[in-house]
C-alpha cells in the first residue's frame, strides 16, 4: 500500500505541476488579455493550454483513485505539494525569483504534510485491534 501512495502522490504532483506551468505559459503566450474571440483563439491556439487540460484531467482521476484508499487529512495536505514543485520549476524554467518568503512557505507546506502524516501513523498505532 505504501508503494501505491508513493506512486499515486508523485503522479498527482506531476499532473498538477504540468497543469499549473502549462496555464502560466498559455496565458503568457496569449497576451494581451482581452475579453473577445481573438483572445480565446490565441489561448486555444497555444499547445500549452492542452498540457493544462491534460494535467487537470490526469490530476482529477489520480486524486479520485487515491481517495479510495488514502486517509483524507494527509491526502489533502500531500495534494498541495505541487505548490512547491511549481515554485521550484518556475525558478529553473521560467527564471522566476526564489525569495526567502517563498522558501519559508515551501518549508511550511512540507512540514505540515510531514506532521499530518506522522499524526495519521500515530493514530493507526494507537487504535486497538478489532475484536471479532
Amino acid at each position: 500500500m505504501k508503494r501505491f501512495y508513493l506512486i499515486g502522490f508523485l503522479l498527482l504532483m506531476s499532473f498538477d505541476t504540468l497543469a499549473q506551468l502549462s496555464f502560466k505559459l498559455a496565458g503568457e503566450h496569449a497576451l494581451p488579455l482581452s475579453a473577445d474571440l481573438g483572445w480565446l483563439l490565441r489561448v486555444f491556439g497555444q499547445p500549452w493550454i492542452y498540457g493544462a487540460l491534460t494535467g487537470y484531467l490526469g490530476a482529477f482521476f489520480t486524486w479520485i483513485s487515491l481517495l479510495k484508499h488514502a486517509p483524507i487529512g494527509p491526502a489533502f495536505a500531500a495534494s498541495h505539494l505541487e505548490v512547491v514543485s511549481v515554485m521550484l520549476l518556475s525558478v529553473w524554467l521560467l527564471h522566476e525569483p526564489l525569495t526567502a518568503t517563498r522558501i519559508v512557505g515551501a518549508v511550511a507546506i512540507v512540514a505540515g504534510i510531514v506532521c499530518l502524516g506522522l499524526a495519521e501513523r500515530g493514530m493507526h498505532a494507537a487504535r486497538p485491534a478489532a475484536v471479532g
